[in-house]
């Protein structure tokens, strides 16, 4: 297989912080983070990409479920393969997969995923994904500390909440071996209604899960929530509800991606809001 080529291997000889990545890419695979599917037979690991193959698998899920599923229109860099989601940032990244495991007539595929930007990446990439949504000026102070979360997504078939758990323990390792406490990342909210439920929601969020003011995010593209209903009574999608029960807040109004055709919640996570049920399963140890 194709090693991933540098800058990152590189990049993590001269930053004493960030030579951790390798030992928690290690860890995450080999601290037994190995759980049964709810597919009949089917196991799953957590593993960090090595290989620019298993980024590409990556890569095919999420082209499979932003593009086919979810309608998105994608924009890859010229002489992308076809059947990928490729941004720029990606290649900044660090990619946690959760695949099944190979057996003897049966290769590994990827069923679930998340990419990180750490703070050494994301001043080599020029800021974070997230700028480019929301003016987030006043975390500035904060951006040594944080990791960003994106574009996570699950294959239909594994959909039950085991693999977003095992992502997220890998995750909570991660952070604690290379000293990061703070995730940030867009959560999305389609809209199919023209944005009433995205409106609705942060119309709810907004009055129990903001963040203070002093921590707010202003939207470049505002979804015009001041246009849509705001009484609907709607739950979070899964991925947002999950973020909430971990002590995430919302750092403001939605903004409106029209390439995804979604309204995106700025969100930010920091582990030392965890509920102690959340600690004990993601911290212990």
């Amino acid at each position: 297989m194709d090693k991933l080529e540098p800058p990152r291997q590189e990049h993590l000889q001269h930053h004493p912080q960030d030579r951790s990545l390798v030992a928690a890419r290690t860890a995450a695979s080999a601290v037994g983070n190995v759980a049964t599917s709810a597919a009949p037979g089917v196991r799953l690991e957590a593993v960090w990409a090595r290989h620019a193959d298993q980024v590409k698998q990556a890569q095919r899920l999420r082209y499979r479920v932003f593009a086919d599923e979810m309608g998105a229109r994608l924009s890859p860099p010229p002489g992308t393969e076809p059947g990928l989601d490729v941004d720029r940032f990606d290649a900044h990244c660090e990619h946690l997969l959760v695949q099944t495991v190979a057996g003897a007539d049966a290769p590994s595929h990827v069923v679930g995923t998340y990419r990180v930007l750490t703070p050494v990446a994301a001043r080599r990439a020029g800021g974070l994904y997230s700028d480019a949504e929301f003016d987030l000026s006043r975390l500035d102070a904060l951006r040594p500390r944080i990791a960003e979360l994106g574009r996570s997504c699950t294959d239909p078939q594994h959909r039950t909440g085991g693999v977003i758990l095992m992502l997220w323990a890998a995750l909570a390792d991660f952070m604690l071996r290379n000293h990061l406490d703070v995730t940030v990342g867009c959560a999305s909210i389609p809209m199919h209604d023209g944005g009433h439920t995205a409106a609705s929601l942060w119309h709810q969020l907004r009055q129990t899960d903001a963040a203070p003011e002093a921590l707010s995010a202003r939207p470049r593209l505002p979804l015009p929530v001041a246009a849509l209903r705001s009484d609907l009574d709607v739950s979070p999608p899964a991925l947002i509800k999950g973020y909430l029960k971990c002590g995430g807040k919302v750092l403001g109004p939605p903004a409106w991606d029209p390439d995804f055709g979604t309204a995106d919640l700025p969100m930010m996570m920091n582990l030392a809001d965890l509920p102690a049920a959340y600690r004990r399963r993601f911290l212990q140890g």
